[in-house]
C-alpha cells in the first residue's frame, strides 16, 4: 500500500496548495491512501465543515485535527456525522468525533488511520501510550488490516521518538505533526514501523510556522499576548511523508519525505 501524509495545513495559502496539488500527487506517486491534518487550516487555528469537504472532495480520504480541534465551533456537530475526520484518541470519555477510523479501500484492503495527542508542553489529556495501546488490541497489523497510520501530534520531538520506538512493528507509519517544521528523520524503525518526527506543514516559510511574521516576532520582543497572529499570504510549501509498505506484514518496505511548491529544497519521491 502506498500511502501519502500530509503536515498541518496553515491558513487559506496552505488549503489552496493542498487542493490544487493533491489530485496530481494522488495519481503521480500512485497512492493508495491519503491523510492531511488540517488542524490550523482556518485562518490558522482550527477547521470549518466547508474547509474540510474540499479537502474531501480533492483526495483526501482522512482528515485529522490536533490540540486546535474545537477553535471553531460549527466542526462540533460535523465531526459527528462524518468519521473520516477524526481528533485525538486520548480526548477524555465524551468529547465529540472519534479518535480512529477504518478506511477501505476499493480493492478491499482496509487501513485504520489514528491520532494521538502529545502532553509535554501541551493539554495534559489522557495518556496517548495507553489509550494507541487499548485501540491496537482491536487490529493486528497484516491480519485484521493490512495498514496502521498514526499521527501524533506533540511538541516535543523526544515524545514523539518514544511513542515511535513504543509501537515499532505494530504500527506501519508514525508521524509527527504540530511543529510545523519537517525533520529530516525519515527512517524504518527496526520492527519495521516507518517514522518522521516532524511532516511539516503545508503553508508559506517564509513567515513563524506559517504566521505572518510581523506580529509573530512582536510577540518575542515585547512579551504581549494581543499581537494580533495571521497567517503568511506567500506561496506555499506542501510538506509530508510517502510511505510504501509490505502487502503480506503491513510493514514499512519505503519511507521519503515530500516538499513540493514553495520556499524550500524540493524533494519528490519516486513513483
Amino acid at each position: 500500500m502506498r500511502i501519502l501524509f500530509l503536515g498541518d495545513i496553515v491558513g487559506r495559502r496552505g488549503r489552496e496548495g493542498v487542493i490544487s496539488a493533491l489530485p496530481s500527487l494522488r495519481h503521480d506517486l500512485r497512492v493508495d491512501l491519503a491523510v492531511v491534518n488540517a488542524e490550523n487550516a482556518s485562518h490558522g487555528f482550527g477547521l470549518t465543515p466547508d474547509m474540510a469537504k474540499s479537502l474531501f472532495a480533492a483526495g483526501a480520504d482522512v482528515v485529522t485535527l490536533g490540540n486546535h480541534a474545537w477553535d471553531r465551533k460549527e466542526i462540533i456537530p460535523y465531526i459527528a456525522e462524518m468519521p473520516r475526520l477524526i481528533r485525538p484518541l486520548n480526548y477524555p470519555p465524551g468529547t465529540p468525533g472519534n479518535g480512529s477510523v477504518l478506511i477501505k479501500l476499493s480493492d478491499g484492503r482496509r487501513a485504520l488511520v489514528l491520532q494521538a495527542l502529545g502532553r509535554l508542553f501541551m493539554d495534559p489529556l489522557d495518556c496517548p501510550f495507553r489509550g494507541t495501546a487499548n485501540l491496537l488490541t482491536k487490529y493486528r497489523l497484516g491480519t485484521t488490516v493490512d495498514a496502521i497510520v498514526a499521527d501524533f501530534h506533540a511538541e516535543a520531538s523526544s515524545e514523539k521518538m518514544a511513542y515511535g520506538h513504543a509501537f515499532d512493528g505494530q504500527i506501519s507509519l508514525v508521524v509527527g505533526t504540530h511543529t510545523h517544521c519537517p525533520t529530516a528523520d525519515s527512517q524504518i524503525l527496526p520492527g519495521g514501523t516507518a517514522f518522521q518526527s516532524d511532516a511539516g506543514m503545508c503553508g508559506d516559510y517564509d513567515s513563524v510556522i506559517g504566521m505572518a511574521k510581523t506580529g509573530a516576532t512582536l510577540r518575542f520582543w515585547r512579551k504581549m499576548p494581543t499581537e494580533r497572529l495571521s497567517p503568511a499570504q506567500g506561496a506555499a510549501t506542501i510538506c509530508g511523508v510517502l510511505v510504501e509498505t509490505n502487502d503480506r506484514t503491513g510493514l514499512a518496505c519505503r519511507v521519503e519525505p515530500l516538499r513540493t511548491g514553495g520556499r524550500l529544497t524540493q524533494v519528490l519521491p519516486s513513483a
